[in-house]
C-alpha cells in the first residue's frame, strides 16, 4: 500500500459516497460528485467497501473507481489548478 499513494494523498479522506434506498451510490471527491453507480456496478463496490481493512484502502477503492487519480492530474478545489 506504501507505493501506491507516495504522496499521502489519501491521507486527507478526499472520497466520499453516499447510497441512495435504491442502492444507487453517488462518489464524491472533495464534496464534488463525480461518479454515480447503479445495479451490479453499486453492488460490487459496496461488497469492496464493507471489507476494506481501514479507512485509506476505502479511499484507494473509491479512487480506483472514478479513475485518472493515479496520474495526479485531479483538480485542486478553490478555481486554480496549482
Amino acid at each position: 500500500m506504501n507505493n501506491i499513494d507516495k504522496r499521502n494523498r489519501l491521507d486527507d479522506e478526499p472520497f466520499n459516497y453516499r447510497v441512495t434506498k435504491g442502492n444507487t451510490v453517488f462518489l464524491d471527491y472533495n464534496g464534488r460528485q463525480v461518479k454515480i453507480l447503479k445495479g451490479k456496478e453499486a453492488e460490487k463496490f459496496l461488497k469492496r467497501i464493507r471489507v476494506a481493512n481501514n479507512t485509506k484502502e476505502a479511499q484507494l477503492i473509491m479512487a480506483k473507481i472514478t479513475g485518472n487519480f493515479k496520474r495526479g492530474n485531479e483538480r485542486k478545489t478553490g478555481g486554480t489548478n496549482n
